[in-house]
């Protein structure tokens, strides 16, 4: 796959750039947000599995054979990786999930009660995670816009936009609108995070017309490009979190040459074709099509190419759609994925996802009722991804720690 001129160009001076650790042009990216591995996160593949059918249900409902047949209990993001921006004036540290995903900026305003979850979500959760208290900000504007988001179940969160300042890894964002979440019903948010930060496309906003902070990182000549590089570590390999890097790539994290694919992004979101799927030499299925999701933790497959993949494990299928696989992995065989004429893998260490009991374990991917692929952290967390929203494009790579 070609690159476009324009970011052909832009590689160039931003893989340089972002070895050195100096900003590409002036003051203008990369810049690096760090993320880290939340202490309280407790492996849920039920409650994993819901959430991303509850969103996809909501953002994109045609992508599913039966619509509103989403039995999902929470929206909370028990995410593995979460990161730390500033917001407001004087600043104030908040938790965010950072969703390829979605596309709204939105966290829990001071008004909203703290809820127990600890028994499903987190373990000894922080429950003095910090809110956003607008009344301390002196940068704060109320718009007076209502938003509302709802969920399969019936969950919900709304609130008020506002604009204020948002501090990216250093990229301060003027006037950027923000969502403040007054009211939750059905605890739409646990207290593993604070909020959600969207980097999907801006024709995914819950309002219309809304900038998010990739348009407004270009828009205010804080970085040349709508593009940003995401790596996301393994604990087991010493990758600590990992990073989100606006403006550019941190090319220390790509092991090889980069894959350029071109993106659909007709629904808002990072959707790939996916050529073909294999299970080491055993071709399972494909094509289709897969979007890439950095607020999902598995790889979800459509049924039919799932249970493909099951076999080659002797995996059993839950009612939920995650599969109970054995905890010897010693004659697995990673899965291959065939993106842009190129196989990306999902190593043997990433096809188990944690052990249930003794000689059952969860696996990395799993079912959804669909026909496109949400492409997680599973396969994410293994090859890192570049997406640049004016192509549209990705290029991927393996990653490395």
């Amino acid at each position: 796959m070609r690159f476009t001129a324009s970011a052909a160009a832009f590689f160039a001076i931003a893989t340089l750039s972002t070895i050195e650790g100096a900003p590409v042009k002036d003051n203008r990216g990369p810049y690096h947000v760090p993320l880290h591995i939340n202490p309280h996160f407790i492996y849920n593949a039920t409650a994993s599995i819901l959430r991303t059918k509850a969103k996809y249900a909501r953002l994109a409902p045609h992508l599913f054979s039966k619509q509103g047949v989403v039995p999902v209990t929470n929206f909370g993001s028990d995410a593995l990786y979460y990161a730390e921006i500033d917001i407001g004036t004087p600043a104030q540290t908040l938790k965010l999930n950072f969703d390829t995903g979605s596309a709204d900026l939105w966290f829990d305003n001071t008004s909203v009660p703290f809820y127990d979850l600890a028994s499903t979500l987190c373990d000894n959760c922080d429950t003095d995670l910090r809110k956003f208290d607008a009344s301390q900000s002196s940068t704060y504007e109320n718009n007076g816009t209502q938003w509302e988001i709802e969920y399969g179940d019936g969950s919900r969160a709304n609130g008020i936009l506002g604009t204020d300042v948002v501090n990216l890894g250093g990229l301060v964002i003027q006037n950027q609108t923000i969502g403040l979440a007054n009211h939750t019903q059905g605890d739409p948010q646990s207290n593993a995070v604070s909020g959600i930060l969207g980097l999907a496309f801006d024709t995914l906003t819950s309002v219309s017309g809304v900038q998010t902070p990739v348009d407004n990182l270009v828009a205010q000549n804080l970085t040349d490009e709508p593009i940003f590089g995401v790596f996301l570590g393994k604990a087991s390999e010493g990758g600590g979190g990992g990073e989100y890097v606006f403006g550019g790539y941190n090319s220390s994290h790509v092991d090889g040459e980069l894959t350029g694919i071109e993106v659909d992004n007709s629904d808002g979101f990072y959707s790939v074709g996916v050529d073909s799927l294999s299970v080491g030499s055993t071709s399972i299925g494909g094509p289709f099509n897969g979007i890439l999701d950095t607020g999902s933790t598995l790889l979800l497959l459509p049924d039919s190419i799932a249970n493909g993949v099951a076999s080659q494990y002797n995996a059993t299928e839950n009612s939920d759609g995650s599969y109970t696989i054995g905890c010897d992995s010693s004659t697995f065989q990673p899965i291959a994925l065939t993106l842009g004429g190129k196989q990306f893998y999902v190593p043997v260490d990433s096809i188990i996802w944690y052990k249930q009991q003794e000689d059952q374990c969860i696996a990395g991917f799993g079912s959804i009722d669909s026909s496109v692929a949400i492409i997680g952290d599973t396969f994410l967390k293994n090859n890192y991804v570049i997406f640049y929203q004016a192509g549209p494009e990705v290029w991927i790579a393996p990653s490395k720690q």
